[in-house]
């Protein structure tokens, strides 16, 4: 059985929940439209969280 010893919001839940969606390849205006946001600027706090896509972006000079 797992313990979570830290407190749970639906904030916490609802900002997981968003950054499972953008690590996972949906698109940010989908995400942004399923939180409700009305603007992007507040769902892309989301996209500093998120290193996995990131670290998966292919430079332009790799095929050199």
């Amino acid at each position: 059985m797992v313990t979570i010893n830290k407190p749970v919001t639906l904030h916490w839940l609802r900002h997981s929940y968003a950054t499972h969606l953008l690590e996972s390849g949906t698109d940010l205006r989908y995400i942004q439209e399923l939180l409700g946001h009305n603007s992007s600027k507040t769902t892309e706090i989301y996209t500093h969280v998120s290193t996995k896509n990131i670290q998966q972006i292919k430079s332009p000079f790799d095929d050199l």
